[in-house]
């Protein structure tokens, strides 16, 4: 019988066949999963876009995994090894270990020890040990048969030797042998790294003589240890219970007292230490790194997820700062959207000292664009810079706030080709400056013009596999992305790229159509971009809102599929489009739609109930931005330093940061204090994401402050 991948994948993910077939149906027609996830809820039985993914994932596993299936049979069966029982096994199994485990003794080995005694005739006599058959005669008679001065067999050890070979690659090849060493390893085994440069201070001394029990190795440390023997400073080896493995594989090879047994005892032992064990120390410490990356990965991801979702400030104009000493400090003054409006540079700082010129160009610059938000970034001079703004607050006496903004990742922006495109005659200084007023503005449509793994929100991520990890940051840019909407006549190409459907050079051509036309006026236009077909349009269009358009409905998240349906809900309550723009008429729409029976609608329109839900939603809040209902950033008014902190003190701050062991907060030093995981909550968790995510504002109070080291101590649990 053969295995079933919808069924495997309904049992998996504990859903129904039909949702899984309707599913990957979707799939293979080209849909994307955003798409899928908010337009295709009937079909899937409104699965979210994690299930999907996967579900996606899963799918894409089984069908590599079937296909080497398909190679592994072809395989044996032209080496007419193939059997019903052995191909119905293949057919069954669901792991590609398991598979690869199966294939092994058939697999095209190149010259061993084994198939050298075997090219010397020894395989019979190999055969005989392991059949263990009890026979006249002593091992020395049985083996002197075999003597060949010319194949190198002068001597009984010589034979026996040969054989123990071709015995211990039987048993090595065998999948029980790999299974009870890999699960006595997972169970039983040890993580031991010790010192390579003896008592030399390094960044790695905790893991000079460390061992802990395997599974309870935590991600984080595996990344570290890995890193250290990378750099030739640790010694790192798996160990587990030897005795028990060659124990277990006699019993499983050896039926009973014969003249043979001592002799394939040997040939067991050499087996697990020779093949076995350097095999599955391997393969654990593949597992581990495996494992160790996929939590960081994910680690990484959620807490990118939570800086993209970060509010918008909106119609508020920013005087963006660009710390610096010796070449000045950039500013960039820029609108209600980002554009950039002014550039200056002071130099208030050493080796000039222009301080007092440089409050006069500030004071300018805030009086004459009446500005009252300034974004610091948090590099070199950031300390120095927030003490002149702080100053000059406090000379103005004007309703003038600051806040320091995260500039991790702004000098890649600002080399990037995309920073060239926009600012050509700027240097790359004054660049960062606009991207960090422009990150305060709008965070996500700033932070996708960066490679996610520069935004300063991971950890190890330059030991993690490169390709896993810009996988799966580009897959959260894009559900961020497309869930939060994308407005079409002011994002960038950058921003449009993430949309579902559009690729970068489609999203150029969005840019060149809108500004030939002088911007969209509804969605229907985009059929008119130069290779945006039909597949592209129904994938995308959800996504792209048009403000203040010829159509209301395509400022709301209708698929324009839909629009017929949201017009005749309207008109069943004796509303119309533009009633959407009238806030008493929307508060009487808002009240009808409450009372509603949808049920009884959705099949009166002809329309699924989740569609129709999602309809509602939409209508009774056009133009919503979903990042609205989060906490707003905190901006400051005076300055607060390392040196000013003390113990007990309780202050309001900001999780820039999530690891393993806890979490960074922002409280209006240059350095962020640490929240260990212990003193994240007053209950024992295991995962700092159960309590905090990035951009969350929290209560703190310092436990201890090491201004020597920059290093602040924080508790959330008071």
């Amino acid at each position: 019988m053969k295995f079933n991948l919808e069924e495997q994948l309904a049992e998996e993910l504990s859903l129904e066949i039909g949702q899984v077939n309707r599913t990957i149906k979707l799939l293979k027609d080209g849909n994307t999963i955003p798409f899928i996830a908010r337009y295709r809820k009937e079909a899937t039985g409104k699965l979210d876009e994690v299930t999907l993914r996967d579900l996606k994932a899963r799918w894409e596993y089984l069908e590599k995994l079937q296909q080497r299936k398909e190679e592994v049979i072809a395989s044996i069966a032209k080496q007419d090894k193939l059997t019903a029982e052995l191909e119905a096994k293949i057919n069954q199994v669901a792991k590609l270990q398991e598979l690869e485990d199966i294939y092994r003794p058939y697999r095209p080995k190149r010259r061993t020890r084994a198939t050298m005694a075997k090219e010397k005739g020894l395989e019979p006599l190999a055969s005989k040990f392991l059949e263990q058959k009890v026979e006249s005669g002593s091992i020395k008679e049985i083996c002197s048969e075999y003597l060949d001065s010319e194949q190198d067999l002068s001597s009984i050890e010589d034979v026996l030797q040969g054989v123990r070979d071709i015995v211990a690659e039987y048993v090595a090849d065998q999948a029980v042998s790999r299974r009870l060493a890999r699960q006595i390893t997972l169970d039983e085994g040890q993580l031991v790294s010790k010192s390579k440069v003896d008592e030399q201070q390094t960044d790695y001394e905790i893991y000079y003589d460390y061992q802990e029990q395997i599974q309870k190795v935590p991600p984080y440390r595996v990344l570290a240890i890995n890193r250290g023997e990378e750099e030739d400073i640790l010694q790192v080896k798996v160990t587990s219970n030897d005795e028990k493995i060659i124990n277990k594989l006699e019993n499983q090879f050896i039926t009973g007292d014969s003249i043979f047994k001592e002799e394939l005892k040997l040939a067991i032992e050499d087996a697990y230490y020779r093949l076995v064990g350097p095999a599955i120390e391997r393969e654990i410490r593949s597992h581990l790194t495996d494992k160790a990356e996929e939590h960081a990965i994910d680690v990484f991801s959620k807490n990118l997820r939570n800086l993209l979702l970060q509010p918008p400030l909106k119609n508020s104009k920013v005087l963006a700062i660009d710390p610096a000493f010796r070449t000045g400090c950039k500013i960039a003054v820029l609108d209600c959207f980002g554009e950039l409006l002014v550039t200056e540079t002071i130099y208030p700082h050493k080796p000039q000292n222009r301080k007092q010129e440089a409050k006069e160009i500030l004071t300018d610059l805030i009086n004459g664009h009446q500005l009252n938000t300034i974004a610091i970034g948090n590099g070199t001079a950031c300390r120095e810079t927030e003490q002149l703004v702080t100053e000059l607050i406090q000379e103005l006496e004007l309703d003038l706030k600051y806040i320091i903004v995260n500039e991790a990742g702004a000098s890649v922006y600002s080399a990037s080709k995309l920073a060239g495109v926009e600012f050509p005659e700027l240097d790359v200084a004054m660049r960062g400056a606009i991207s960090i007023g422009r990150r305060l503005q709008d965070p996500l449509a700033e932070l996708v013009k960066i490679d996610p793994k520069h935004i300063g929100v991971g950890m190890y991520q330059h030991d993690i596999n490169q390709s896993r990890l810009e996988e799966a940051l580009e897959t959260v840019v894009e559900s961020v992305v497309n869930y939060v909407g994308v407005d079409l006549n002011s994002a960038s190409s950058a921003l449009l790229g993430y949309v579902a459907g559009i690729n970068s050079g489609v999203a150029d051509y969005i840019i060149e159509y809108r500004e030939e036309n002088k911007g969209f006026k509804n969605r229907e236009e985009l059929k008119e971009v130069y290779r945006l077909g039909p597949k592209t349009f129904t994938q995308a269009a959800g996504f792209l809102k048009i403000k203040d358009g010829v159509n209301l409905l395509d400022e709301t998240a209708i698929h324009p599929e839909s629009y017929q349906i949201a017009e005749q809900l309207l008109k069943r309550f004796n509303f119309e489009l533009k009633d959407l723009k009238n806030k008493s008429a929307l508060k009487e729409l808002k009240q009808s739609l409450k009372d509603c029976a949808l049920v009884d609608i959705s099949e009166e329109l002809k329309v699924g109930l989740p569609t129709l839900k999602d309809i509602k939603e939409s209508l009774l809040k056009p133009g919503r931005d979903p990042r609205d209902k989060l906490p707003k950033p905190i901006f400051k008014e005076e300055i607060l330093a390392i040196e000013d902190l003390k113990p007990d003190m309780i202050l309001s701050g900001t999780v820039r940061n999530v690891v393993d062991f806890g979490a960074f907060v922002d409280i209006g030093v240059k350095e962020d204090g640490l929240v260990h995981i212990s003193k994240l909550s007053a209950q024992y968790i295991t995962d700092p994401l159960e309590v905090v995510g990035v951009g969350d504002n929290v209560e703190v109070k310092v436990l201890e402050v090491d201004s020597s080291r920059g290093r602040i101590s924080l508790t959330m649990d008071f």
